[in-house]
């Protein structure tokens, strides 16, 4: 007769333990990649935000404090650097604006009716307009610069509204054209057809369903594009030397004088100049990343 031992029982959880390695030093590696991430991230941020905090920095300083403390806040506070350069900027600030928002909306109405037509037209040559359009992307603004100053000279354009805002109108017409369609092209086809079953017409489709629809890429268009007038300095500098026409890019030029520049002022000055973007792109910000992000705002 013979006798079998019985063999011990392992429980499950020690069995676990046994066949799977410590992970004890997964946790402090971990943590310590996080760190090292985060650390990151913040110097880019800082490096990012330094201009902008030099800037403001500077714009409460007035000669002798730019001269002694450069990179440092200096003591005390000189607000008079506001009032100089807002006495000064106000006229650029209000032409800016104008021609920022004409711009914009002329910018907005052709792209929209343009993105419309080659996405939901089918025609002869959809295609080769398309592909044309995508084409001038290719072309650097600062090559078309010379160009666009001949015409607007020969035509007789120079030291008029028009010269500022025809220029943006064709140039931002491109991207705008090209966002436009790529976004409409998404909405669902079965919205226009259920609309023309109930008697809808081109205008009530455009105006009721696409519009509407569209609203987060007319945001980013209206943005990009707002960024770009605002900024824009060559161009106005080019084609306007009469001061009630000037933007405020060129302005700002009245504080680098030939006695000097007086930064504390001028910093104030780009400093006014930078806040009605900054306000803008605070409100509108979810229609911009909406229209990045190919939806409606508030549905991600």
């Amino acid at each position: 007769m013979t006798i079998h031992a019985e063999s011990p029982v392992i429980p499950a959880a020690a069995l676990a333990t046994a066949v799977e390695p410590p992970r004890r030093g997964r946790r402090p590696r971990r943590r310590r990649m996080q760190i090292g991430i985060n650390l990151a991230l913040s110097a880019i941020v800082f490096v990012a935000f330094f201009p902008y905090i030099f800037m403001l920095l500077t714009s409460f300083k007035s000669k002798e404090q730019f001269a002694e403390q450069y990179w440092l806040p200096a003591w005390p506070l000189n607000l008079e650097n506001y009032a100089k350069a807002f006495e000064q900027v106000a006229p650029y600030l209000l032409m800016t604006f104008l021609v920022a928002a004409v711009s914009v909306v002329g910018i907005l109405f052709l792209s929209l009716l343009s993105g419309y037509v080659l996405a939901r037209f089918t025609f002869p040559g959809r295609q080769f307009f398309f592909l044309m359009v995508v084409a001038l992307l290719m072309v650097p603004s600062i090559a078309a610069l010379i160009p666009r100053f001949v015409l607007a000279r020969d035509l007789g354009m120079l030291n008029t509204f028009p010269v500022l805002v025809i220029p943006y109108i064709a140039a931002g017409v491109v991207l705008g054209t090209i966002l436009m369609k790529t976004f409409i092209e998404g909405i669902p086809q079965e919205l226009f057809d259920a609309a023309r079953m109930d008697g809808a017409g081109q205008g009530r489709l455009f105006f009721s369903i696409m519009l509407p629809l569209s609203l987060p890429v007319v945001g980013t268009v209206a943005l990009i594009n707002l960024i770009a007038v605002w900024n824009d300095f060559f161009w106005p500098l080019l084609t306007i030397t009469q001061n009630s026409l000037k933007t405020i890019s060129v302005g700002l030029l009245f504080f680098q004088g030939q006695s000097g520049t007086d930064f504390g002022a001028m910093f104030a000055g780009y400093m006014l100049a930078s806040l009605p973007l900054l306000i803008l792109f605070t409100f509108f910000s979810k229609y911009f990343l909406a229209g990045i992000q190919g939806g409606l705002p508030g549905s991600h």
